[in-house]
């Protein structure tokens, strides 16, 4: 297979290393996108998609926009996200994406605080709700939308359509500036607070891509299958920028609702996600498996179990032994009815913004399932470490890449050193100062342990409950053993200043009929005592593996789920902690009653 990466001394910008991979490969296949219209996936190549970022740069120029200035956007994973950005930054402009479903107030205090003075949006998916605080957009003087919109009339509003100038001929623009300068400003989700906005270089984005691509080998025949939001720099710097200096294909999802349906058809060899998509898969397994007879289940689990010492044979961290020879038979009996459900064709299946549960990436890895946990922020561009597929062990999140330090502070600090570090907060030196010391170590407030060059991250520094009798518990690592029970689909752990654990359960509505029917518990209410008396008994399986003292004596459970839309997860599905306990205050107070 044939690989083609762009050597950072061949480009200073990320639209120079574009005009570069043009340069390299004019007809070659850059974008693939599903047309609702014909009902049919377009391709666009190399030279086509810059042709079309010297066409909407020739409109940008129509407004009063100078090197520096920031434009927004709001839009969903696409070609034109693409080229809206590559004549932005072109033009020496600098990008701030928000996440396409993000609140009107949030947009309104992240562009006002970016100062953006233009704002691209999909249409009426972003405008029905964000057109609320448009008044409050004040530095905005352009809002553009791929699509028609209705609703709310503003003068700034313009169709992309009629925006476009319409002459044959345009000349690219080349105003990119020094690598030093800034290419975009991302604003952290963050669990809590308000977000800030990491200033990151086109130096940062390029140098972390080459390091990356030194790690994992791209071929210029690979195909990425883009889902996760671009407004995150996981899936922008990995499932973006990375095929671009690559020369790999990206296919745009169609959306999370449907793809299982879009890994089918795409056929992807590599795939960016984070854990949550394979704990949905998981827990579609483990509920399939029920329905199975006794001897399927078993089948089952021997191909779990062979697979993953054949995997750990393969690592060199187990011997030979004679249950492999049954491998070729179960591959293709039980696992590869999995990895067909993924396409087919994986090679790198890399998850990150999260831990990922061992049990989890026992059962997809023991199928075949080439899972590569990596570890990074927003404010390291982002990638810090990830694991090879010579060298994967999935309970660290890998090895540092090229060119980053790594460094275990005296209290357990991972910190971090390199190219890749922000430029710092925007406008918010103090934030800035707190994370990056003197001696220019970023501080990412994750806890690690080291072996064999390997990290393992074993918590957050802030993020341990200490109970009221001073006893401490790992809330993150008793969610993620809760969770893998099918019917609770999200799990948060209390406890902090109080006298034991108690949780909030998000139920799965089809797994908790089914349960609710098995242990007859159906037409309860799920505050009624028999309810919760069966979610403490589940929990205390589960988390049987903890302390005496990390027992959940209490818990509450509700059908409604936590998302990103109603604020309480990050655009990563990470939960937020504070939000959801504001929100369910009440809920916990009653939890505690007469303690």
């Amino acid at each position: 297979m044939k690989t083609d990466t762009i050597p950072v001394s061949n480009t200073s910008t990320l639209p120079g290393l574009f005009r570069e991979r043009a340069r390299r490969s004019p007809s070659s296949i850059a974008y693939r996108q599903y047309d609702p219209t014909t009902q049919s996936w377009l391709d666009y190549s190399w030279q086509q998609t810059l042709d079309d970022i010297a066409h909407w740069q020739a409109s940008f120029e129509k407004h009063d926009l100078q090197a520096g200035d920031r434009v927004a956007v709001m839009a969903h994973n696409s070609h034109e996200w693409v080229v809206y950005e590559q004549a932005a930054l072109g033009l020496g402009l600098i990008v701030v994406p928000l996440y396409i479903n993000d609140s009107a107030d949030n947009v309104a205090y992240i562009l006002n605080h970016a100062e953006a003075k233009m704002l691209f949006i999909d249409g009426d998916d972003q405008w029905s709700e964000i057109s609320k605080e448009a008044k409050q957009f004040t530095t905005i003087k352009t809002i553009l939308s791929l699509k028609p919109t209705t609703g709310i009339l503003d003068e700034r509003l313009l169709i992309i359509h009629d925006w476009l100038l319409t002459e044959k001929t345009f000349y690219l623009k080349k105003n990119d500036g020094p690598p030093s300068a800034m290419a975009t400003i991302v604003y952290t989700s963050g669990t809590t607070g308000k977000p800030k906005g990491v200033m990151l270089s086109h130096q940062n984005i390029l140098t972390n891509l080459a390091s990356s691509l030194e790690t994992v080998d791209v071929f210029t025949t690979d195909l990425f299958l883009s889902f996760l939001p671009l407004s995150h720099m996981l899936e922008r710097t990995a499932g973006y920028y990375l095929p671009m200096m690559s020369g790999a294909t990206v296919a745009f999802s169609r959306g999370v609702p449907v793809l299982g349906e879009d890994l089918l058809t795409i056929k992807p060899t590599i795939l960016i996600s984070v854990p949550r998509i394979y704990e949905k898969v998981y827990a579609k397994i483990m509920d399939g498996l029920d329905q199975k007879s006794p001897i399927a289940r078993g089948l089952f689990y021997q191909a779990v179990d062979v697979g993953w010492h054949r995997f750990n044979y393969q690592q060199g961290r187990a011997s030979w032994h004679p249950k492999l020879i049954l491998w070729p038979l179960l591959e293709k009996i039980i696992a590869r009815k999995v990895t067909e459900k993924l396409g087919g064709r994986l090679r790198i299946a890399l998850t990150a913004g999260a831990a990922i549960s061992p049990k989890i990436a026992e059962l997809f890895i023991g199928l075949g399932v080439p899972i590569l946990q990596g570890y990074g922020l927003t404010e390291t561009s982002p990638v810090i470490s990830v694991n090879t597929l010579e060298s994967n062990d999935p309970a660290s999140v890998g090895l540092a890449i090229p060119n980053v330090e790594i460094h275990k502070s005296e209290k357990g600090e991972l910190m971090a050193k390199g190219p890749n570090v922000m430029l710092g907060y925007w406008k918010n030196q103090q934030a800035t100062d707190e994370v990056i010391d003197q001696a220019g170590w970023f501080h990412s407030g994750d806890k690690i342990e080291m072996k064999d060059d390997h990290i393992y991250i074993v918590g957050r520094m802030k993020d341990i409950i200490v109970l009221s009798n001073g006893e401490k518990i790992p809330p993150n690592d008793m969610e993620l053993a809760a969770s893998l029970y099918p019917c609770f689909e999200q799990v948060l752990i209390i406890g902090e200043g109080r006298p034991f654990p108690t949780a909030l359960i998000v139920l799965e509505p089809e797994q908790w009929a089914k349960e609710a029917k098995k242990y007859q518990l159906e037409g309860l209410a799920l505050n009624n005592k028999k309810v919760e008396k069966f979610l403490v008994d589940k929990l205390a399986q589960l988390l049987k593996d903890f302390p005496g003292y990390a027992t959940v004596h209490r818990a509450a459970c509700t059908l409604e789920p936590w998302t990103v839309e109603n604020a309480m997860l990050t655009p990563t599905l990470k939960t937020k902690r504070k939000i959801i306990l504001e929100n369910y205050a009440e809920t916990v107070k009653k939890l505690y009653v007469g303690h």
